[in-house]
């Protein structure tokens, strides 16, 4: 079969451990048999990130921007215990962090459904899809140590030199503080790309926060939300028999318990990074969910929900034999493959896409998959395939699919 040639590259972002090993993977034995993949490749290896004082995580956000759709392996935030086993210059920031950040996205998280794998919470008949806001709040933080007793303040100097002050706290002995900000600008394109999310899957969507602790900080989330939703939105979601609602996030988690799932759940930065892992559990594993960044002049940039495996990437390093899920990879890699496609009118990258996700569920729900899955599926008859053997047993069916098309 010839293989399916694209016109613009994808922006390819490589990372780290057990997930880097299984990237290389997909690419050898699902990928380039069938296409002649462009891609303008950045290491995103943590290695590479000291090497160049993440530059070329920046560098990677910007051709992100440029070509329009990139696929992300899962990377390392180092913390103190990366810093002194990889020898790094400094405690680099979060690389998703830093390309939300230039970006200027909302990342939209929705479980992969398959038969045998049960939701934990009985009611959910549908997927959820957490939209999380990818700016600010404690990932673009400031921190600071208190030695002993004094006063904190939050202070504003505006061009004219004016200021504005605020206490934070009269502290009689040591202590720390946290400083959060956000930007109207992008608070305002987190709302715009929810509302278009919901609109194009046709299904409701809940926002909450806690503005009744947070007057000002979370207060400021809603009232741009209902500014947007009034002037742009409001007769487009009656139109499309779907709702807008607003309600503090303890009230949604309890709403989330007893729903059936099927609707759009928008949260600030934090409580996104939080719930979306949550639900991932919930419906059958961290490696079961999509996750996709979209950004307001329409940019994508697909990944992996989870982290980078380290324990099995430290017993593949000693020659031991993993189990490790890669579906949350393949699948970032058809929906980058299949937004690239739907851009450059490439029919057959698009059908390429949809055959590759039905090859990887057709494989699980024939009984065949890893170590965490058949822990939990309900499947009578399960095979439990390694790390390599689980892809193989996708390309066997992606061939099934290929000769189908």
């Amino acid at each position: 079969m010839e293989k399916i040639r694209m016109i613009t590259p994808l922006v390819e972002m490589d990372g780290d451990e057990m997930t880097r090993i299984l990237w290389k993977m997909i690419k050898d034995h699902l990928l380039l048999p069938y296409i002649d993949l462009k891609t303008e490749y950045y290491d995103l290896g943590l290695m590479k990130r000291d090497e160049t004082d993440d530059q070329i995580t920046i560098d990677a956000a910007n051709a992100a921007l440029k070509y329009g759709v990139a696929v992300k392996c899962a990377t390392i935030t180092p913390n103190a215990d990366r810093v002194k086993e990889y020898g790094l210059k400094k405690m680099w920031k979060s690389p998703n962090g830093t390309i939300r950040a230039i970006m200027d996205g909302t990342v939209f998280r929705c479980p992969i459904i398959v038969k045998g794998i049960e939701p934990a919470v009985r009611s959910w008949k549908k997927p959820i899809t957490i939209a999380r806001h990818a700016y600010g709040d404690v990932y673009k933080n400031s921190e600071l140590v208190i030695p002993g007793k004094g006063t904190a303040e939050l202070v504003y100097t505006a061009d004219d030199g004016t200021q504005t002050r605020e206490l934070i706290h009269e502290f009689d002995g040591p202590g720390i503080i946290q400083g959060w900000h956000n930007l109207d600008s992008s608070i305002n394109s987190f709302a715009h790309s929810c509302f278009e999310y919901a609109l194009d899957a046709k299904h409701d969507l809940w926002f909450a926060t806690k503005d009744t602790i947070s007057k000002k900080y979370d207060a400021r989330f809603r009232e741009i939300f209902d500014q947007v939703y009034h002037a742009e939105y409001e007769n487009k979601f009656k139109e499309a028999g779907i709702v807008y609602f607003y309600t503090l996030i303890d009230d949604v988690v309890a709403r989330v318990m007893k729903s059936e799932g099927g609707f759009v759940w928008a949260c600030k930065n934090y409580d996104g990074d939080v719930m979306s892992d949550m639900l991932s559990s919930a419906f059958g594993s961290l490696a079961m969910m999509t996750s996709v960044l979209v950004n307001p002049d329409g940019k994508y940039e697909y990944e992996a929900a989870h982290g980078t495996v380290q324990k099995h990437y430290y017993k593949h390093l000693n020659g031991e034999t993993t189990s490790t899920n890669s579906v949350a990879t393949i699948y970032a890699w058809t929906g980058a493959l299949r937004k690239r496609g739907q851009l450059d009118g490439i029919d057959e990258l698009v059908s390429f896409a949809d055959a590759l996700d039905r090859a990887v569920i057709r494989t699980i729900e024939e009984g065949f998959m890893t170590g965490d899955l058949a822990l939990i599926t309900s499947a009578k008859e399960v095979t439990k395939l390694d790390s390599e053997g689980f892809i193989l047993a996708v390309k066997e069916r992606l061939e099934e699919e290929m000769n189908g098309i």
